[in-house]
């Protein structure tokens, strides 16, 4: 029964992860109180934890390639330092504040996202499956699913992943109705079968689950970046500015996002209808492209609503490597990961996920059409 297959994978994914939130005014609140631990993980737990244990054991068996783990020729090398984390500009989301000072560690970070021929040297090397290329487990699915909760006997396990379709003018307009979860799309077929990622040996590879990511990462010798490496970085040696580049709008010519009016119309004016090639854009002053727009990019941090909050508090801003576990408010029984820098669907009048301050986030076991990495590597 295909149709609620597709049902439990949006229920699953969609809400819980890089479809883009639309913007609203938001005014900074003092939270009083940071203690969300009544909230967090409180229905199934065991279910998550137990995915997450697996995938992880997995990832901890890939092994990493003697080559690779020392290779520093295509990442930059960025000097630690201090700076301001958190909310830059009007378009900034309650989760951004309050704006704190953190340091940072010297590290190095790859010059880009991580792209479909760096991906199928992996998989060749490792004869790793994403994520999207796996036969639905109807155990993990149930154990994520309120108790009692049944499956009929002719439920889908076929592979799939959400790809991104262009709303109708006039239609009702929601990640229900602009995420089709495809059959057999992933990394390899980005928009499905019938397309092809070999076509596109540049392209960031998409349909990357976080454990898809910290697998890539592990089997170079490097990791995820941490969300406030990710923001020290994206800022380029810049102070109190919005993007990449510094306070100036976005435009076709600096990223690769959403002209027009999002999900109806996409004038492409950037020439890029999905995914553009990386290094299509001018890098940052550390030498990164693509660190706004393109592909969202995972972090190593767990998601909690309030951590900056929480990190000002603690004192926790050397080397904060995130909260120990994860609160969404929208959807506390999900635990995520943090994204960050938008995507190819971005556009102000929905999300602004390419300033330099913005979060998203996902369950570390969702990949989508408009989600990929990059790896970071620490000094020592």
């Amino acid at each position: 029964m295909k149709s609620c297959c597709y049902f439990l994978l949006l229920c699953l994914s969609i809400a819980s992860c890089g479809s883009d939130h639309p913007k609203e005014a938001h005014e900074h609140h003092d939270h009083a109180d940071h203690d969300h631990s009544h909230h967090e993980l409180p229905v199934s737990p065991k279910g998550h934890n137990a995915l997450i244990e697996k995938y992880l054991n997995e990832i901890g068996q890939i092994p990493v390639d003697s080559i690779e783990r020392s290779r520093t020729d295509y990442m930059s090398l960025i000097k630690g330092g201090t700076f301001e984390m958190g909310a830059e500009g009007k378009a900034a989301m309650e989760d951004e504040f309050p704006k704190h000072t953190v340091t940072v560690d010297s590290f190095w970070m790859d010059h880009t996202e991580v792209t479909n021929e760096d991906f199928a040297a992996f998989t060749k090397a490792t004869g790793y499956k994403t994520t999207a290329e796996r036969e639905l487990d109807v155990n993990e699915i149930l154990a994520q699913l309120p108790a009692g909760y049944q499956l009929p006997p002719d439920f889908d396990t076929s592979p799939m992943s959400l790809v991104f379709e262009q709303v109708q003018k006039g239609q009702p307009a929601s990640p229900n109705t602009w995420w089709k979860p495809i059959s057999n799309a992933n990394w390899r077929h980005p928009q499905g079968p019938g397309s092809d990622a070999t076509a596109k040996p540049y392209h960031p590879a998409v349909h990357l689950s976080w454990f898809d990511a910290s697998a890539y990462c592990r089997w170079k010798g490097k990791r995820l970046p941490t969300e406030s490496e990710w923001e020290y970085a994206a800022r380029g040696k810049r102070t109190n500015q919005v993007y990449p580049w510094g306070n100036d709008p976005i435009s076709p010519q600096r990223a690769n996002y959403w002209q027009g009016e999002f999900p109806f119309e996409n004038t492409g004016s950037d020439g890029h209808a999905t995914t553009a090639p990386v290094r299509s854009y001018e890098a940052n002053a550390h030498g990164l492209y693509d660190m706004a727009g393109n592909v969202w990019e995972w972090c190593s941090d767990w998601y909690k609503y309030g951590h900056y909050a929480e990190k000002v508090a603690d004192k926790d801003t050397l080397n904060p490597a995130g909260p120990d576990i994860s609160f969404d408010p929208q959807e506390p029984t999900i635990p995520k990961k943090v994204i960050r820098g938008g995507s190819f669907l971005c556009n102000d009048s929905y999300c602004s996920g390419y300033r330099v301050s913005a979060r998203m986030k996902s369950s570390p076991d969702t990949g989508l059409e408009h989600t990929g990495c990059r790896c970071a590597r620490s000094l020592r």
